[in-house]
């Protein structure tokens, strides 16, 4: 009977004693909850549990990292400061051939003759151009490009982009007209070492759009030509919006379907900058100025 007592009397103790001590589950979930603020309350599971990085923890708590504990003092995507679309425009689309970019590679000549070339733009009387690699030629996104060419002795001239110049011409590889060569060095060099550059020259020529040969309101082809900066995309409105056109090698912008043959054109150079011309009608082989230009950059 005494050793009944005792018992009870233990267990009363131990009851008391439990009682006072502080609750650890509700400890372990508030902790829980507040490393993964924002959730829903709920009680943590005692087995262990994978942290952020995938290793499980003692706690079966996720372990948070430190870019997590100062995560509500960094600005969210919407409220974060955005680069100028023409910036992020121009890394993204400018191709091969980017502004502020110096490029090394050699230059060699060529018989121009009338100035015309695999880019369509027909005769110059201007002979500061050049053919560029086929490589950086780009399916013809080159054309039109105005870059600045010097050679190792200090010699400098700026060119227009007028034709390709086909392998074995090697990507940095510019084939001068023997004008615009004979700037640089004499002739019989034949081939000199050079660095280049895309430049935005100052230009009094407005921009001017051509429909291809054989075009009509079926099918047609559009070209851009004495645009200031590289030309990135051609587009037509048409009944249900602006269509972009595909560009082909020989630097002609087609509608295959006729869709927006002779209506309004938006031009969009590599800086982002767009251009919208109207008025401009379906006349085959005929250069139409506008009375437009792209910025300088």
């Amino acid at each position: 009977m005494g050793t009944t007592v005792a018992l009870a009397a233990a267990g009363v103790v131990a009851a008391l004693v439990m009682a006072l001590l502080p609750d650890r589950g509700a400890d372990g979930a508030s902790v829980a909850v507040a490393r993964a603020a924002g959730t829903p309350a709920k009680a943590t599971p005692p087995t262990a549990a994978p942290s952020s990085t995938g290793t499980p923890t003692a706690t079966g708590t996720p372990t948070p990292k430190a870019s997590e504990n100062t995560r509500s003092e960094r600005p969210s995507a919407a409220s974060t400061p955005r680069a100028a679309p023409t910036t992020s425009t121009t890394a993204s689309s400018a191709g091969r051939i980017r502004p502020g970019t110096t490029y090394q590679g050699v230059a060699t000549a060529y018989e121009a003759g009338d100035g015309d070339g695999a880019c369509g733009f027909g005769p110059s009387d201007d002979m500061m151009i050049a053919a560029m690699n086929t490589t950086d030629y780009e399916t013809s996104r080159a054309c039109g490009a105005y870059v600045h060419v010097r050679a190792a002795n200090g010699a400098a001239i700026t060119v227009r982009i007028t034709n390709e110049c086909p392998l074995p011409c090697a990507p940095g590889q510019l084939d001068l007209s023997r004008q615009a060569f004979a700037k640089l060095a004499d002739l019989k060099v034949g081939r000199i070492p050079i660095t280049w550059s895309l430049v935005s020259p100052s230009t009094s020529q407005t921009l001017s759009i051509r429909y291809k040969t054989g075009s009509n309101p079926y099918w047609c082809g559009i070209q851009t030509i004495g645009q200031r900066n590289p030309v990135m995309r051609l587009e037509v409105h048409t009944g249900s919006g602006w269509r972009q056109l595909p560009r082909t090698s020989y630097n002609y912008f087609i509608s295959a379907d006729g869709s927006g043959c002779g209506s309004t054109i938006r031009v969009t150079d590599i800086y982002g900058e767009q251009l919208t011309v109207s008025g401009i009608a379906l006349r085959p082989n005929v250069v139409r100025p506008t009375q437009v230009q792209f910025a300088r950059h």
